[in-house]
C-alpha cells in the first residue's frame, strides 16, 4: 500500500525539481512531466476506493515534535477520499488543460512548481488528522495560491489581487489556529480523531464555543462567505487553469472540506446550525445576485461560485441538525441535506470546471472576455458551445445533468427542515426554501446569459481583437471530459453514491449507528412534489427575469460603490498604510541614542518592574567571600575611568577610559582563575580599541555634538538606572534558588563533550551551535543580495500595468 503520506509529499519532490527537469528538456513541454503527478496520485487513491468504501481507513504517523503531541500523522477516510480524488482528478484535467493554454514563452518551470506545491498542501489539508500540520498545510495552500494568482506579476490587477487574496485567507487562518490551540487545551490532544472520540467531555467548556466561531471564521475566507467572499473574483486575475483549479475544485473547497470535517464535534450545537446554514444562505442569495450584473465572463463566474459555495456550506448547516436530534428513523431524513452538499461539492466541481475552461477558451482565441463584444460563437466554435451549454444548464439545474439531481435535493432539504419543531425552525424555516428559491432564479439567469449573451444572436467581429474560430482540440479535450461526467453522473448517480458518498456520511456521522440508512436512493424522479414545483417555478420565473433583462437590471445601479465591502477593505487597506507610515516615523528617528533609549526604556520597566512587584531581589552579605586588596584597587580602578568617561573632553581620551575598563575586566578573569576568558577579553578589548582608532578620523568632530540640558538629564537617569538594575540582577543572582540551577545542565560535560572545563564545553559545544546559525543566517542574506543583483527583472517590467 502506497503510504498517504508520500502522495502528500511527492507533488513537493516533484516541484523541487520542476527546474532542472525544465532546463533539461528544453524541446519537450514541462507540462507533460508534470501531468505524470497527479495521474499517478490519482491511481493510487483510486486503488483504494473498494476498501475505503468498505470502511477501512488508513493512517500513518511519523514522529515529528511528540513532547508537544505534534506528529505528521495522515488519516484517509471517505470524506478525505471524495477531496483527494478532486484534488488529482481535476488536477490531472487543468495541468493538460494549462499545457495547451500557456504559450511557451512564459515562465512555466515557476507555473508548475507554483501548482504542483498548491496540490501538495491541499492533499495535506485533507488528509492530515495533527491539527497543527493541518495548519500548516492550510496557510502553505494561500502561499502557493498567492503565488498562482499573481504569476502574471507585471499586471497591476494581478498583484492585487493575489495581495487580497492573501491578506483575508491568512487572517482567517490565524483565527483557526487559535481555535485549534483551544481545543487543544479543552482535550489535551491536536489528533482530529481523538477530539471527536472525546466530545461529551468538552461541549460544556468555556471554550467550546469561541473555538467553534474561530474555526468558522477560517473556513469562511477560505471558502470566500460572505462577507469575505470578496476576494474571490479579484483572483480571477490569475490565468484561467489556475481559476478552473482553484476556484472551482480546490482552494475554496478546503473551507468546506474543515466544516464537513469538524461537524462531528460542533454539529449537535445550535450557534454551529444558525450560523453555517446562515451564512452560507446568505452567500449564495448574494453571490447569485451579483453574478447577473457582471460583464465579465470570468467575474461572472466568480460570483457564481461564490453562491454555488454558499448553497453547500448552508446544506451542511441543514445537515447538522440530525446530530442535535440523535438518530433515529425520524431523524435521519435531515441527513440528506449533508449528502446534497458533497454531492454537489463534485458536480459543482465538474460543471464549474468545464466552464472555467470555456471561457478560457474564449479569451484565448478571441482575445476578450467581456459580454458585450461577444455573441454568435455558436456556430463557429461548436465543442465549446456544446461544453457551455451542458455545463450552464447543470448549474442551472436542469435535467438531464448532474446538477439537477443536486439542486432538487437542496430543495427537499430546505423544505424538510422548514417543517421541523427544533430551533424554531417550525415559525422561521420558511426561510431557507425562500431564499433558496430566489437564488435558484438567479442562477437560472446568469447561467441563461452565459448562453445566449455570448453564443447566440449575431455575431460582432469587428469588436473582437482576433477572428473567430475553435479551440485546438488540445484545449478541448479537459472541458470534454468534464461535462461527459456532468452528463454520466446524471445516468448513473447511485455508483457515486455508493462508492464515494456512502463512506464520507459515515464520516460526518460517526455516532450513528446504521451507516447505510445515510445514503439516500438518487433519482431523477420523485413524483410531483414540492422541489419539482420550484424547479418549474424556477425556469418560468428565471425565463421571464431573462426577457425582461434589460428593464429590471438598472436596479444594481442602486447599490453604490462607496458603500460595499470591496470598499470597506481599499479603505482599511489604505487608512492601515497611512497610520503605519506615520507610525513608524515616528519612532524610527535614524539616530542611535533614540534606539537605545527604547531598548533601555523596556529593559528598565520590564526587569525593574519584575524586581519590584516580586520576591526576586534577595541579598545577603553572609554568605560572600572576603574581598581582596587587589580586587578593591581594581573596582576603584574601573570606578574612576567610568566617570572620567563622562566628563572627557575629547573622543579620543573616551576610547582610552574605555579601554581601562576592558582591561581592568581581564584582571579580573586572572584573578578569578579564567585564564580562557581573561585571553578572550584581552583579544576583543584590543581589536575593539584599534577599530575605534582607526575610524577616529571619519567620525564627526566631537565639539559639534551639543545636547540640551534636559536631553542630558534624561541620558543621565536612564543610564543609572539601568545600571542600577545590572547590579541588583547580579547580587540577586547570589541568592536566587527558586529554580534549579543551570549548572546541572552541564554536570556531564566532561563525558558528553570531552571538556574538562566547563567553560571550553560551553563555548565548543553549544556556543558553537548559535554561531553556526549565524553563519546561516549570512548565508540566507547573501543569497538575497545575489538574487537581487543577478534576477533582476527586465528594464521597465515593472512599470507594465494591467490595461
Amino acid at each position: 500500500m502506497f503510504p498517504v503520506s508520500l502522495i502528500i509529499v511527492f507533488p513537493f519532490i516533484i516541484a523541487a525539481i520542476v527546474p532542472f527537469i525544465y532546463r533539461r528538456f528544453t524541446k519537450i513541454h514541462v507540462g507533460w512531466f508534470v501531468l505524470l503527478v497527479p495521474i499517478f496520485l490519482l491511481v493510487m487513491l483510486a486503488r483504494l476506493i473498494p476498501s475505503v468504501a468498505g470502511g477501512s481507513t488508513y493512517i500513518h504517523t511519523y514522529k515529528w515534535i511528540p513532547h508537544l503531541g505534534i506528529n505528521f500523522t495522515t488519516y484517509l477516510d471517505g470524506l478525505s477520499m471524495i477531496f483527494g480524488l478532486l484534488i488529482t482528478g481535476v488536477g490531472s484535467l487543468v495541468i493538460l488543460y494549462s499545457i495547451f493554454y500557456l504559450s511557451s514563452k512564459e515562465s512555466l518551470q515557476h507555473f508548475y512548481c507554483y501548482l504542483l506545491l498548491f496540490m501538495g498542501a491541499m492533499l495535506g489539508v485533507v488528509f492530515s488528522d495533527n491539527l497543527m500540520v493541518l495548519y500548516v498545510f492550510w496557510e502553505l495552500t494561500s502561499v502557493s495560491s498567492f503565488l498562482l494568482i499573481a504569476f502574471w506579476h507585471h499586471r497591476k490587477g494581478s498583484r492585487q489581487g493575489a495581495q487580497k487574496a492573501m491578506l483575508i485567507t491568512v487572517s482567517g487562518g490565524v483565527a483557526m489556529l487559535v481555535g485549534f490551540i483551544m481545543l487543544h487545551s479543552m482535550t489535551g490532544t491536536y489528533s482530529i480523531r481523538e477530539i471527536i472520540s472525546s466530545l461529551s467531555e468538552i461541549t460544556d467548556h468555556a471554550f467550546f464555543i469561541p473555538a467553534m466561531i474561530l474555526i468558522l471564521i477560517g473556513a469562511f475566507t477560505k471558502s470566500a462567505q460572505f462577507p469575505f467572499h470578496i476576494w474571490l473574483p479579484d483572483a480571477m486575475e490569475a490565468p484561467t487553469p489556475v481559476s478552473a483549479y482553484l476556484h472551482s475544485a480546490t482552494m475554496v473547497k478546503a473551507g468546506i472540506y474543515l466544516v464537513a470535517r469538524f461537524t462531528p464535534i460542533f454539529g449537535g450545537e445550535q450557534v454551529w446550525f444558525w450560523v453555517v446554514s446562515g451564512v452560507g444562505m446568505i452567500t449564495l442569495f448574494w453571490g447569485s445576485f451579483n453574478a447577473i450584473r457582471q460583464t465579465d465572463l470570468k467575474a461572472l463566474l466568480a460570483y457564481s461560485t461564490v453562491s454555488q459555495l454558499g448553497l453547500i456550506m448552508s446544506l451542511l448547516g441543514l445537515g447538522s441538525i440530525a446530530l442535535h436530534l440523535g438518530y433515529s428513523k425520524d431523524s435521519i431524513i435531515y441527513t440528506q441535506a449533508t449528502f446534497a452538499a458533497l454531492f454537489h461539492m463534485i458536480n459543482h466541481s465538474t460543471f464549474k470546471g468545464a466552464l472555467f475552461m470555456v471561457v478560457g477558451i474564449v479569451d484565448h482565441e478571441l482575445g476578450t472576455r467581456d459580454i458585450r463584444r461577444l455573441g454568435g460563437l455558436m456556430t463557429l466554435m461548436p465543442f465549446t458551445f456544446t461544453v457551455a451549454t451542458i455545463g450552464s444548464l447543470s448549474m442551472a439545474g436542469l435535467p438531464p445533468f448532474n446538477g439537477f439531481l443536486s439542486k432538487e435535493m437542496f430543495f427537499a432539504a430546505t423544505v424538510a427542515i422548514s417543517e421541523l419543531n427544533a430551533y424554531s425552525l417550525d415559525t422561521i424555516g420558511i426561510i431557507f426554501p425562500i431564499i433558496a428559491w430566489i437564488a435558484s432564479v438567479f442562477t437560472f439567469v446568469y447561467c441563461m446569459i452565459i448562453i445566449f449573451k455570448t453564443f447566440l444572436g449575431p455575431a460582432q467581429p469587428e469588436k473582437l481583437d482576433k477572428p473567430i474560430h475553435e479551440a485546438p482540440i488540445g484545449m478541448l479535450i479537459s472541458p470534454l471530459i468534464l461535462v461527459a461526467f456532468v452528463v454520466g453522473i446524471f445516468f448513473f448517480p447511485n455508483i457515486l453514491g455508493e462508492y464515494i458518498l456512502r463512506p464520507a456520511m459515515a464520516s460526518i456521522y460517526p455516532t450513528f449507528a446504521e451507516a447505510e440508512s445515510l445514503t439516500p436512493k438518487i433519482s431523477a424522479w420523485h413524483g410531483i412534489n414540492a422541489e419539482l414545483l420550484m424547479t418549474i417555478g424556477v425556469i418560468l420565473v428565471g425565463a421571464l427575469l431573462y426577457y425582461r433583462l434589460k428593464n429590471w437590471k438598472p436596479i444594481y445601479s442602486l447599490f453604490s460603490q462607496k458603500y460595499t465591502f470591496n470598499a470597506l477593505y481599499n479603505k482599511v487597506l489604505s487608512d492601515s498604510e497611512v497610520s503605519s507610515t506615520l507610525t513608524t516615523k515616528s519612532y524610527m528617528t535614524g539616530f542611535l541614542r533614540d534606539y537605545l533609549v527604547y531598548i533601555y526604556l523596556f529593559f528598565i520597566v520590564t526587569t525593574g518592574g519584575f524586581l519590584l512587584f516580586s520576591s526576586a531581589f534577595s541579598f545577603s552579605v553572609s554568605t560572600n567571600a572576603p574581598i581582596s586588596l587587589y580586587e578593591a584597587i581594581l573596582v576603584g580602578v574601573m570606578a574612576i575611568a567610568a566617570v572620567a568617561m563622562i566628563f572627557a573632553k575629547s573622543r579620543l581620551t573616551a576610547v582610552l577610559l574605555n579601554g581601562v575598563l576592558g582591561y581592568a575586566i581581564s584582571i579580573f578573569f586572572v584573578i578569578f582563575r579564567a585564564p580562557d576568558l581573561a585571553l578572550t577579553q584581552l583579544v576583543v578589548e584590543s581589536v575593539t580599541t584599534a577599530l575605534f582608532l582607526l575610524a577616529f578620523s571619519h567620525l564627526p568632530d566631537w565639539k559639534k555634538e551639543k545636547s540640551s540640558s534636559n536631553t542630558k538629564m534624561m541620558n543621565g537617569i536612564i543610564s543609572i538606572a539601568v545600571g542600577a538594575i545590572v547590579m541588583l540582577i547580579g547580587l540577586s543572582a547570589i541568592n536566587y534558588n527558586s529554580f534549579e540551577s543551570i549548572s546541572v545542565f552541564f554536570e556531564d560535560a566532561y563525558e558528553l563533550a570531552g571538556g574538562a572545563n566547563i567553560v571550553n564545553a560551553i563555548l565548543g559545544d553549544f556556543r558553537a551551535f548559535d554561531t553556526m546559525l549565524e553563519v546561516v543566517v549570512l548565508f540566507i542574506a547573501g543569497l538575497g543580495v545575489y538574487t537581487l543583483i543577478k534576477l533582476r527583472a527586465k528594464k521597465g517590467a515593472e512599470d507594465i500595468e494591467d490595461q
